[in-house]
C-alpha cells in the first residue's frame, strides 16, 4: 500500500525534508500495520538526515526518519497472535528506511506494546526510544540498585526524564544536572540534587557516585569520572568513553545502542498506566514537511524540554 511521509531523498539540512507518497512492502506474517496517531523527534533522526550514520545504516532513497510511534492497528499479519485491528498500541520499531513520519507504518508483533487507556497516544508516542534508552542505560548496562547513587546528565531532556523517574522507581539516589528555569521539573519526577551547570562544576557538587549515566559525551563525559567511585559505571549513548582514564580507576565505562524490545517497552506501559511513569512534552508540531522542519530545528538546539512530539492525523 501507499502512504503519505516526509520523506528525504538526500542526505543534508532540514530542507531536504519533503512532503511525499511512499509504497510500503505486503505486511510480513509476523507484523502488523499501524495507523500513526503520534510520532516523537529523536536526535537519531536528524543526525541520520545529515548523513552522519549514513556508514552504519546504508538506506536506499526514499527515506522515511522518525522512529517512535502511538497508534491503531489496521490490519494484522497471518501469525499475529496477541494484537488484533483496532488496538491502540505503541511502539521503538526496527530502525528501517521506512520510519514513522508517516500517515502509516508497519512493526513487528514483538516490539508492540499496548498503549494504556489513561494516557493519550502523543504521550505514548514520547516513550518509546527515549524511555527503553534509559531503562536499557540504567538496568540491562549499568546494573543500578537501590540506595545506589546516580549521576544522570541532562534530566530535562528527552531521556532524562524518564532515567530521573525510572531510577527513582529502583529507589536510587538520583542526581542531575540541568538549568535552573528546569529545577522544579526535574524535582518533580524525583531528583534529590540538581545542579545548574551554568553556575557550579557538577564534579564539584557529587562525589562517591555508583553510575554516571551520560547523554552529553565530550567534556561532560571526561568530568564524570571525577565523581565515580572505585568500581563505578558510566554508561553513555554518546561516544565510546576513554579506555585508559576507565582502567585507572576500575570503572566500567561503554557506550550503548538502544535494541527495541516489547517486552521492556510493556513494563514501561505498566509504569505510565499506575502513573510511577509520566511524558513531559514540551513542544508539538503537525506530522508534515513544515511541522518536522521546524521540530528538527528546536531540537538540534539540545535545549529542548522533554520530548517534542509529531501529531499524526
Amino acid at each position: 500500500m501507499k502512504t503519505n511521509a516526509v520523506i528525504i531523498n538526500q542526505y543534508g539540512g532540514k530542507e531536504v525534508l519533503e512532503d511525499g507518497v511512499v509504497n510500503l512492502p505486503e505486511l510480513g506474517e509476523k507484523q502488523v500495520m499501524v495507523q500513526v496517531k503520534a510520532t516523537s523527534i529523536n536526535p537519531i533522526d536528524w543526525k541520520l538526515r545529515e548523513g552522519y550514520l549514513k556508514e552504519m545504516m546504508p538506506f536506499e532513497f526514499p527515506i522515511i526518519l522518525g522512529w517512535d510511534v502511538a497508534g491503531v492497528i489496521t490490519e494484522v499479519g497471518s501469525a499475529v497472535q496477541d494484537f488484533k485491528v483496532g488496538d491502540e498500541v505503541f511502539a521503538r520499531p526496527e530502525t528501517t528506511r521506512l520510519g514513522t513520519y508517516a500517515a502509516y507504518t508497519i512493526v513487528d508483533e514483538g516490539l508492540l506494546a499496548k498503549k494504556p487507556t489513561n494516557i493519550s497516544f502523543d504521550e505514548a508516542a514520547a516513550v518509546p526510544l527515549a524511555g527503553l534508552t534509559a531503562y536499557q542505560a540504567l538496568f540491562e548496562h549499568g546494573s543500578l540498585k537501590a540506595s545506589e547513587k546516580v549521576l544522570i546528565h541532562a534530566g530535562a531532556g528527552g531521556v532524562g526524564i524518564y532515567a530521573i523517574q525510572l531510577a527513582k522507581i529502583a529507589g536510587a539516589k538520583v542526581y542531575t544536572t540541568g538549568s535552573e528555569k528546569n529545577h522544579a521539573l526535574l524535582k518533580a519526577l524525583g531528583a534529590d540534587e540538581v545542579v545548574d551547570y551554568r553556575k557550579k562544576d557538577f564534579w564539584d557538587v557529587f562525589t562517591d557516585i555508583d553510575l554516571v549515566f551520560d547523554t552529553m559525551g565530550g567534556d561532560v563525559q571526561t568530568n564524570s569520572f571525577k565523581v565515580l567511585k572505585e568500581n563505578g559505571r558510566l554508561i553513555s549513548i554518546v561516544s565510546a568513553p576513554d579506555e585508559n582514564l576507565a582502567k585507572e580507576k576500575g570503572i566500567l565505562a561503554k557506550s550503548i545502542w538502544l535494541q527495541p524490545n516489547g517486552e521492556q517497552l510493556s513494563k514501561l506501559g505498566e509504569y505510565l498506566a499506575t502513573s510511577k511513569l509520566r511524558s513531559v512534552i514540551g513542544a508539538t508540531f503537525p506530522l508534515n514537511r513544515e511541522g518536522i522542519y521546524k521540530a528538527h530545528e528546536l531540537s538540534e538546539t539540545h535545549h529542548a524540554v522533554g520530548k517534542i512530539v509529531i501529531q499524526g492525523e
